[in-house]
């Protein structure tokens, strides 16, 4: 697609990837243009075409997964009818997905979380999966990674566009949470005035992958929040709609 982000990372030549953009789509208001988002508030039939649109430049129909900041990773490659556009396995809880077949399109929605995908150095297995601070915080990476079923050292990880970390205050309760787990974390938050911090989610998901001893990670470091052109931000604009970060083993190669 011409209005996507294709990830700088050095994946293996059959492992194909992109993010979508906002720009030219059907939907319109504060969803223009291209939200993929069927849960946001925007006119089905609008998301419907984008998603066709989207379709066209894939080998098959996404995983559309319905979206909990949890940890779940599920298997994308079970056979599945999914009309064209359409919301696929609706009803599956989950913020990972993860592929072992070539054609099946592994796929996270975001707009200020972080996307991350991954791939093994031998073109084997794929997956997409969706970082907010509670899923981080939780394990949806480690749970991905553990549903990849190859060793830490063979995986790649591509860090998508998010809220940066000029842009996203929390409290003390979120920093708590991750310096619990890591006291290194710490390095990931700059005080913001009494009981308020600036997160890095890019920082907090790099020390995560590297605990996991996953060394080969690649950062699109776009602040989402800050560039209202090219993507959405749900903590910039509210109603909002989403991008779609794609990941796929190509049949061709």
């Amino acid at each position: 697609m011409d209005e996507s982000l294709i990830p700088d990372w050095p994946a293996p030549a059959n492992v194909r990837a992109l993010m979508t953009l906002r720009r030219r789509g059907c939907s319109r208001g504060a969803y223009a243009d291209f939200n993929l988002a069927d849960h946001v508030g925007d006119d089905p039939v609008a998301v419907v075409a984008n998603r066709a649109r989207l379709r066209g430049h894939l080998p098959a129909e996404p995983l559309w997964l319905t979206q909990v900041h949890g940890t779940r990773c599920v298997l994308a490659d079970a056979p599945r009818e999914v009309p064209l556009g359409a919301a696929s396995r609706p009803g599956v809880e989950a913020d990972a997905s993860v592929s072992f077949t070539p054609g099946t399109v592994c796929a996270v929605l975001t707009a200020d979380c972080l996307p991350v995908l991954f791939c093994d150095v031998g073109g084997t297995v794929v997956a997409a999966a969706h970082a907010g601070w509670r899923g981080l915080a939780a394990g949806v990476l480690e749970s991905t990674v553990a549903a990849m079923r190859r060793p830490p050292a063979d995986i790649l990880a591509w860090l998508g566009p998010a809220i940066g970390p000029a842009a996203f205050e929390v409290g003390d309760e979120v920093r708590a949470v991750f310096v619990a787990h890591d006291s290194g974390a710490t390095a990931a938050f700059k005080s913001h005035g009494e009981g308020k911090w600036l997160c890095d989610l890019h920082e907090l998901a790099r020390r995560r992958l590297t605990a996991l001893g996953i060394h080969r990670i690649a950062s699109a470091d776009f602040c989402t929040v800050t560039d209202a052109e090219r993507f959405y931000s749900y903590r910039r604009d509210g109603a909002t709609g989403r991008m779609a970060s794609l990941v796929w083993l190509d049949r061709a190669v």
